[in-house]
């Protein structure tokens, strides 16, 4: 069977606790890999080595440190394909939606390709006489980050590219579910030209967390997973001294207005509450339908999920693949069942649904329910699964008012072709991401993804802006030299002397 190991100090390190994990195919339900799972101590040797390395690459000249990102960008460009396949062969999702991540993955490391303007600094001159002021970033250290299952690739490419761009060194601890991805990624980026040990990613499960969340030379986190992890792991890495950006769960709404385009409308709920199979931060996973068009917007989202084809994530023509474990396709399934019992109406429902020639797969259809109620289960966990929960109220204020009233404020979006309506909305609602006639406000590389209330525990988003400042601590110099003229006696610099 094959071993996934730990990558330290630019190289594969084998497991030495003797503890390992299964990763399985989801679309066979077949264990096909082990992943070693690091001790405290394996976790120790990894920061020493990420330590000693932060001695150099912290000195190293931006000039250094672009020419290897550039390189790096090229090859994850020319090995997508390859990536793409890893995620598909370990976390089920179909080869477009895999690809489409590692697209987004290779946002941030162009924008850690031009770090350089991000890391100008700020001088004002002459503030006093013969006095300046410069404000500049530097590195803060060895950083980890610890990272979710259903984005493999993208989200350790959300953390490590600007960490290592702003002279960090960094350690990963990427999903046990399927680690392949990141080990590939840490390969590319040693033949990129990384020096050894400023990339290292150690496998594990919550023995591993807890090493890095106490390790005394870990100087931040970042993490992205559920709500109770997130605020976990904020809790515990802060009263280590530690600067935390963790990014909580989400249950993602929809409003969706009487002058909106419906089809558009449902053409976007379709493709955000199903795509990936659900499991994404930014899943749309409530539609609140406004007024009478409620029956009409159902209809239409139902006759569009009934087409979807759902298979092997390597098989071209599906759109839709497995979850990703039997526990959570089961854990999915269990929302929808007691649906009805809580008083939704179950318009499609995709428990039972298996694929010919891979019964063993971690299955589910797509599921619709309307009519959901606001106390119900379905409404307020997030399932992360192909569920889509349809709310109707009679008014645009109490969408709103519903829409936050939910603990979660990660994204959320407006359908509608009234612009002073979308402007209101833009505003007056409660949530870190907001789309406009856009089902998933994801936001480019160059702006900061994150959500407010318990979608997000520390005070900064993940990239853009508010990522450089994470990985990075300003300093402020105040200088004042002597007029050369003014130099002592017997001492020539060639300067008129003033007296």
């Amino acid at each position: 069977m094959k071993t996934v190991n730990h990558w330290i100090g630019g190289k594969t390190v084998e497991g030495a606790s003797g503890n390992y994990g299964p990763v399985t195919d989801p679309a066979t339900g077949e264990v096909t890999t082990q992943v070693a799972l690091a001790s405290a101590e394996e976790v120790d040797a990894a920061v020493q080595v990420a330590k000693e390395a932060f001695e150099s690459w912290g000195q190293s000249s931006l000039a250094a440190r672009t020419k290897v990102l550039f390189a790096y960008r090229a090859l994850l460009d020319a090995n997508r394909d390859a990536i793409a396949e890893l995620i598909t062969a370990e976390h089920g999702k179909v080869h477009s939606d895999a690809l489409g991540e590692v697209a987004r993955g290779l946002e941030i490391v162009e924008l850690a390709c031009g770090i350089t303007a991000q890391l100008k600094g700020e001088l004002s001159t002459s503030v006093s006489s013969r006095v300046d002021v410069a404000a500049i970033r530097q590195p803060i250290g060895v950083v980890a980050g610890i990272t979710p299952f259903n984005f493999p690739a993208m989200v350790p490419m959300w953390m490590f590219p600007l960490a290592v761009a702003c002279g960090n060194t960094f350690i990963l601890k990427p999903s046990e579910k399927d680690p392949s991805a990141s080990v590939k990624l840490a390969e590319l980026a040693s033949e990129a030209g990384l020096p050894a040990g400023v990339l290292n990613v150690v496998h594990g499960d919550k023995v591993a967390v807890d090493a890095l969340l106490a390790h005394p030379d870990i100087a931040a986190v970042s993490f992205v997973g559920s709500t109770p992890i997130a605020r976990h792991i904020h809790t515990t890495a802060s009263a280590n001294g530690k600067r935390v950006q963790a990014l909580g769960g989400a249950k993602n709404h929809m409003l969706v207005l009487p002058d909106a385009d419906l089809d558009a409308a449902a053409d976007a709920a379709v493709s955000a509450a199903y795509g990936s199979a659900g499991e994404r931060c930014m899943a749309i996973s409530a539609v609140v339908a406004v007024g009478s068009i409620a029956d009409t917007l159902v209809e239409k989202i139902r006759e569009r999920a009934e087409k979807i084809k759902i298979g092997p994530g390597n098989d071209p023509t599906s759109e839709m693949g497995p979850l990703i474990t039997a526990a959570h396709r089961d854990k999915v399934a269990s929302y929808v069942k007691g649906a009805a019992d809580q008083g939704a109406d179950v318009v499609l429902d995709g428990t039972g649904y298996t694929v010919d020639g891979f019964e063993n797969g971690h299955w589910i259809g797509l599921s619709l329910l309307d009519n959901v109620k606001t106390d119900s289960d379905a409404y307020r966990d997030e399932i992360f699964g192909p569920v889509l929960c349809v709310l109707r109220t009679e008014t645009y204020e109490e969408g709103v008012a519903l829409i936050n009233a939910s603990p979660f404020g990660n994204g959320t979006a407006i359908f509608t072709r009234d612009g002073g309506a979308a402007r209101r909305f833009q505003l007056e609602i409660q949530a870190g991401m907001v789309g406009v006639n856009v089902p998933i406000p994801v936001p480019v590389g160059y702006h900061s993804f994150g959500g407010w209330k318990d979608s997000l525990f520390g005070d900064l988003h993940i990239y853009g802006n508010d990522g450089i400042h994470f990985y990075t601590r300003g300093k402020v110099v105040t200088t004042r030299w002597p007029d050369p003229s003014d130099a002592p006696a017997g001492v020539d610099l060639g300067f008129p002397r003033n007296h």
